[in-house]
């Protein structure tokens, strides 16, 4: 069953959304929020995983400044979504994410990768550069002025062709600086085409590819 849990980090305490699978897993996948907090979307997301076979666990990142909040994907919510961002910054972000890997990893003994979309797109490629992870970026549109850190461990990237905040010359950074990652392009996706509860920007057939591609991903180097 999924429920909320707490993990203890650096800047206090943090809910996130835990689901298990039916049988006992040795992976765990953590997923991290677009701009909207761990809303009933992500928490789908890591429902879906459990179902896959993977423990998940889905950090609310904004906790620490704005405990609990969830939003949905109208103009102003938005904007706050954007201010809220900003306002907890990656490395904050990033510290959550270590902290939930730690957990997974030193009292479980779960061999831990990260899924992120949109902004915690750009969060999952940190948390591979700067702690170790196999991790999975949904159009990260933030990743650019990190791109000359290294990777530690695999990668793979899924960008919508048609989406505007990543264009073509942005993928080709990505292939030029990030030359062992893994990078698809989807044609007629547009920028959160794995939203499946949002009709403007959902594309089944590319969200199907792009999650079966995640799968085999995590079952290659989670397992």
């Amino acid at each position: 069953m999924a429920h909320w849990t707490d993990l203890d980090t650096p800047h206090g305490p943090v809910r996130a959304w835990r689901a298990d699978p039916s049988a006992p897993s040795h992976s765990a996948v953590i997923v991290l929020q677009e701009i909207f907090g761990a809303n009933a979307h992500i928490r789908s997301v890591a429902e879906r995983f459990a179902t896959a076979g993977f423990t998940a666990l889905a950090p609310s990142l904004y906790d620490p400044v704005a405990p609990g909040i969830e939003l949905t994907y109208t103009e102003a919510d938005t904007q706050r979504g954007v201010a809220l961002r900003n306002e907890l910054g990656f490395d904050r972000a990033v510290d959550i994410v270590s902290s939930a890997a730690d957990a997974l990893q030193q009292r479980e003994g779960l061999r831990v990768g990260v899924v992120g979309f949109c902004w915690g797109g750009s969060v999952s490629f940190l948390a591979n550069t700067r702690l170790g992870l196999p991790a999975v970026s949904y159009y990260g549109a933030r990743t650019v002025p990190f791109l000359d850190e290294p990777l530690r461990a695999p990668m793979m990237f899924h960008f919508g062709e048609r989406d505007a905040s990543i264009p073509p010359d942005v993928v080709e950074q990505h292939r030029t600086k990030q030359p062992h990652a893994r990078i698809h392009v989807y044609p007629g996706a547009d920028h959160a085409f794995n939203r499946d509860v949002d009709n403007h920007v959902f594309e089944p057939a590319s969200a199907e590819q792009a999650w079966r591609r995640t799968l085999d991903f995590f079952a290659e180097n989670l397992r």
